[in-house]
Parts: structure tokens; C-alpha cells; sequence
């Protein structure tokens, strides 16, 4: 009987030192082991039969539209099949074409496999959002109405809630003073103001943690920044008040920009898309953009906006495709707790029985290195991710 044994390996690149391989080699087994796909939008046909070629030249393939080689339509997607080493090669190649816009596609996907990924995003305050693993975005709602009744908390009781998720093992304190839930009706700046800022400053003079405000409103974020928030949570990603952009390059607090199909009232009255993560990429592409050329992307986070003008097939789109949003290497968190997308999948129970539901999806994607979730149930959901934490980072 021999003692040599053949297994296959699930991990092989975490397997190298072990093998005894000498370390200054790993990121040339990386290049070479690693298997990517690089979806390519909108490509015009001749450098898309460019881009396959070249690809099968290095040994890969791409896929492309069945029309592209007679040139019956004039623009297809591309999808990549190959390991990172073919890669360098196509970009070698299309970077010297500078036609077609080749050259330009080169310097994309170079962006896309070698940019650096946001590791921390530098505080006001001088605290510190560190992505070593899937951070806790805990809910608190000083609003009457908010969808999960569980989660509003009245004003005097916002010490002793927010010190219970402390203790739980919430890494971050969003407070909400104006409901978003599908069919919920616009509040006062006024009213917005008396239920948020008195919250905020309560939480800033006893603990030390960061605290988000969840707005849309300039002036709402400007006073809660002044009042001790580090981070402005806008479900409109800073299209509904063009004043909110003034507000972020002034105080540069991190900022979340969320994607939404219309706005809070209408927005699941019959969302359509022709396909949800393209149209989510393009968006954040030109959000990021445009924060980009202020000097801003060092402190954006995005959000796909679970339940924010989606049907149930958009929302498990966004979950099973999420690593696509990774493309722009800044942090991404995910809101899905206890929404109405769970209720559908689970005979349409209320919100007060999608815990469990809850946790699963938790737990999904602290596996796919999502950074931050939002989420009600700190206790719960906070031994999830660090549980899994320690098996996948």
C-alpha cells in the first residue's frame, strides 16, 4: 500500500506555506491559481471579437453575444473566463490598441483587479472604521412608525437600548428619525431635528462609538455631525438635497449612499428593471465619480438598498451577485433585517418572526466578506459574524 495521497482542495492558495514553497513566490501562485470572470458592459463588437480573441491567445475564453461575429448588433457584454496571469496578458495586449476604446478597457479592468480595496475609512472624530471583518451596524429608531415596532425606541430609553447593543457587540449606532418603509410619508426638518439631534447628543456624551444618522436632509446631517455623528446614512445616496454634498466635503464624515428606485412613498408600487445589478453598478459608478473628483472615495460606503424600490427577484439578485459590487474596492454594507423580502420567501410572516430568516442571510454574507450589516438584533446576529469570522477572513 502506498503512502501517497491524491485529494482535491477546496482553498489552494491558503495551502502554499504549507507545502513549504518559498513566501516571496505566493503572489506569482496567486496570478497564476486564482480563476476570475470579469464581466465587460456595453462593448462595441469589433473589441469584443478582440477581446475574445486575445483571451483565447493566453489560453482563456471569453463569451460573448452569438451576433457579435456577423456584426448583426453593435454592442455586447463580455464575460471573461480565466485566471488572473491571462488577465495581465489581455491588459498588455488591449493597452497597446488604441482604438475601439481597447486601451481604455485595459486601464479598467488594471483598476478593477489592482486598485486597492478601502481597508478603513478615517472618522471626524477621530475614531476609526476598521474592515477586518463584518462590522455591526445596530438600528435605533426614534421614529412612531419605523416597520419593526421592536426597533423604536422612545427618547429617555435610548441610553439604556444603545448600552444593551454596546454590550451585545454593535460596532456602529445608526439612528433613524424618519421612517423609509414602503408607503411612508415625508417628516419636518423640524420634526426630523427634534427627534434625532437630542438622541445623538446623549449617546455622544456617554459612549465612544460611532454613531451614523440616517438622512437624507443637509441640515439634519450638518447638525447631527456638529451634535456627534461620524458617518450620514442617505437612502438617496445625496440626490434628494443638493445641499447634502456641501454638507460631506465640509465635515467629511463617512458617508453611506444607498440606491433607491424613486423615493420612500412609491417606490415598491411596481419597480421594474431590465437587470438589477447593471443598472446598481452603473449607478454607483456615477455617484462614486462624482465624489471621486472632490477628493470624497477614501470615505464612501454603498449600500444596493435591499427592499428600496425592488421586487423579491431584485433583492436575491443583489444577495447572490454581491461580490460584483466589490468592483469598486470601497467598503459595502447590507440592510436586510427582518424586510419584507424574507416575510414573502417564508408564507408571508410578520416581522416579528423573520429572525431566524434574519441570521441566515447574516450569516451569508459575513461569508462573502460583506463589510457592514444593518441590522435590529445585535445579540444575535453579532455571534453569527464572529463565529463565521473566524472561519472565512
Amino acid at each position: 500500500m502506498t503512502d501517497i495521497l491524491v485529494t482535491e482542495v477546496s482553498d489552494p492558495l491558503s495551502l502554499l506555506l504549507k507545502v513549504g514553497v518559498d513566501p516571496a513566490s505566493v503572489p506569482i501562485f496567486e496570478r497564476k491559481g486564482k480563476f476570475i470572470s470579469l464581466m465587460i458592459y456595453n462593448v462595441d463588437v469589433i473589441a469584443a471579437n478582440v477581446i475574445k480573441q486575445e483571451m483565447l491567445a493566453a489560453g482563456a475564453d471569453a463569451a460573448v453575444n452569438k451576433h457579435a461575429i456577423t456584426h448583426k448588433i453593435q454592442k455586447t457584454s463580455v464575460l471573461t473566463f480565466g485566471t488572473i496571469a491571462q488577465h495581465i496578458k489581455l491588459i498588455e495586449k488591449l493597452s497597446k490598441m488604441h482604438y475601439w476604446k481597447l486601451d481604455q478597457i485595459a486601464d479598467m479592468i488594471q483598476k478593477c483587479l489592482f486598485k486597492d480595496q478601502v481597508r478603513s475609512i478615517d472618522l471626524p472624530s477621530g475614531r476609526k472604521l476598521i474592515f477586518d471583518r463584518t462590522l455591526i451596524m445596530g438600528i435605533v429608531n426614534v421614529t412612531p412608525d419605523s416597520f419593526y415596532s421592536k426597533s423604536r425606541v422612545e427618547k429617555d430609553k435610548v441610553i439604556d437600548y444603545t448600552a444593551s447593543m454596546i454590550k451585545n457587540g454593535v460596532d456602529i449606532i445608526d439612528i433613524g428619525a424618519e421612517s423609509t418603509r414602503p408607503g411612508s410619508e415625508r417628516v419636518s426638518l423640524e420634526e426630523e431635528l427634534n427627534r434625532a439631534i437630542p438622541a445623538i447628543e446623549a449617546i455622544r456624551k456617554t459612549f465612544d462609538i460611532p454613531i451614523s444618522i440616517d438622512t437624507y436632509k443637509s441640515e439634519v446631517a450638518k447638525q447631527a455631525i456638529m451634535a456627534g455623528a461620524d458617518i450620514v446614512n442617505d437612502v438617496s445616496a445625496l440626490r434628494f438635497d443638493e445641499k447634502m454634498i456641501d454638507v460631506i466635503s465640509e465635515y467629511k464624515p463617512a458617508v453611506v449612499l444607498m440606491h433607491m428606485k424613486g423615493e420612500p412613498k412609491t417606490m415598491q408600487q411596481n419597480p421594474y428593471y431590465e437587470d438589477v445589478i447593471e443598472e446598481l453598478l452603473y449607478f454607483f459608478n456615477e455617484r462614486l465619480s462624482m465624489l471621486g473628483k472632490i477628493g470624497l472615495m477614501d470615505k464612501v460606503i454603498i449600500d444596493p438598498g435591499i427592499g428600496f424600490g425592488k421586487r423579491l427577484s431584485d433583492n436575491l439578485q443583489i444577495l447572490k451577485r454581491i461580490d460584483e459590487f466589490k468592483t469598486f474596492k470601497v467598503p459595502i454594507l447590507v440592510g436586510h433585517s427582518r424586510k419584507s423580502f424574507i416575510g414573502a420567501l417564508l408564507n408571508n410572516v410578520p416581522p416579528e418572526e423573520r429572525l431566524i430568516a434574519t441570521l441566515a442571510v447574516t450569516a451569508y454574507c459575513t461569508m462573502k466578506k460583506v463589510d457592514i450589516i444593518r441590522i435590529h438584533d445585535v445579540a444575535e446576529n453579532s455571534q453569527v459574524v464572529r463565529m463565521i469570522s473566524h472561519l472565512v477572513r
